[in-house]
This record gives structure tokens, C-alpha cells and sequence, in this order.
């Protein structure tokens, strides 16, 4: 893979190939840890579903809260991958990254309580979504400024 495709914005990532092979690795991910930690299998469909719907919901509103707070520049706040080119260092968006980082847990716990509250208590869906999207994060976070702050 050439690593001036990786340089670059998450917003024109996405547009990519290799965006849409990255997305589907983290929700892949996603799907795998959240029925591991709550349903002791490798992938539960009740657990999936959920995953997959608060990932695209996160995704959706993510891209219009970026466009409404950027004027049109789309997911550079939700999903603040930037590149060496952008910034300095990744020091510079971290209060970016931390806000897209809480919005989002907030979001896939409404999203997965609403789902799986009949299967799981509260407390174990709250804790588990946090525990995947730090994973997710860190492991998607690894991979990705690897690239663009290497």
C-alpha cells in the first residue's frame, strides 16, 4: 500500500478503498469484543446488530455535527485524522479527538442500552462500550498516526 494514500485527511480516507476496509476492521472489531465481554462468543447477532447500528449512527451524525461546526468541511472534528501536513503534532488535536472520542461512547450507549437492556443490565452494557471504543480507539488510533506521524 503507498503511503501517501495513508497521508491524508480522514475525510478523503473514507472516500477510499482503504477507508472502507479500515471502517469495516474497526466495526469487525467492534463486533467481536462487544459479543466476547457480554455474550462469551466470538460473534452474537443481537450484539452485531447493535454494533454495527450505533457505529453508522456515531458515523451520521458525526459527519453533520463536523459539516454544521467546520462549514462544511466534513468529518475533521468527529474523526480528527489529520496528517503531518495539517499539523505539527497530534498534541494539537487531542481536545478533538477526546470530545469525537465521548461523543461517540455516548452515542453507541444509547444506541446498545435501547438494543440489549432486555439481555444485559445497564451497568454491563455502560462499562463494555466503554471498554470497546477504548480498544477500538487505540488500536484504530495505532494505525492510523502511524502513518501520518511517522
Amino acid at each position: 500500500m503507498n503511503e501517501v494514500l495513508l497521508n491524508v485527511s480522514f475525510g478523503i480516507y473514507a472516500l477510499l478503498p482503504q477507508g472502507w476496509i479500515f471502517m469495516a476492521f474497526i466495526i469487525f472489531l467492534e463486533c467481536f469484543l462487544m459479543s466476547f465481554f457480554l455474550a462469551r462468543k466470538a460473534f452474537d447477532g443481537p450484539v452485531c446488530v447493535s454494533v454495527i447500528l450505533s457505529n453508522a449512527l456515531s458515523g451520521i451524525f458525526g459527519i453533520i455535527l463536523s459539516m454544521a461546526l467546520n462549514g462544511g468541511w466534513w468529518m475533521v472534528v468527529w474523526f480528527p485524522w489529520v496528517s503531518d501536513q495539517e499539523v505539527s503534532s497530534v498534541e494539537m488535536i487531542m481536545p478533538y479527538y477526546l470530545a469525537a472520542f465521548i461523543l461517540t461512547v455516548l452515542i453507541e450507549l444509547v444506541v446498545n442500552r435501547l438494543m440489549l437492556s432486555t439481555l444485559y443490565t445497564n451497568k454491563r452494557i455502560l462499562l463494555v462500550t466503554l471498554a470497546v471504543n477504548v480498544i477500538s480507539y487505540t488500536v484504530g488510533s495505532f494505525f492510523l498516526y502511524s502513518y501520518s506521524f511517522s
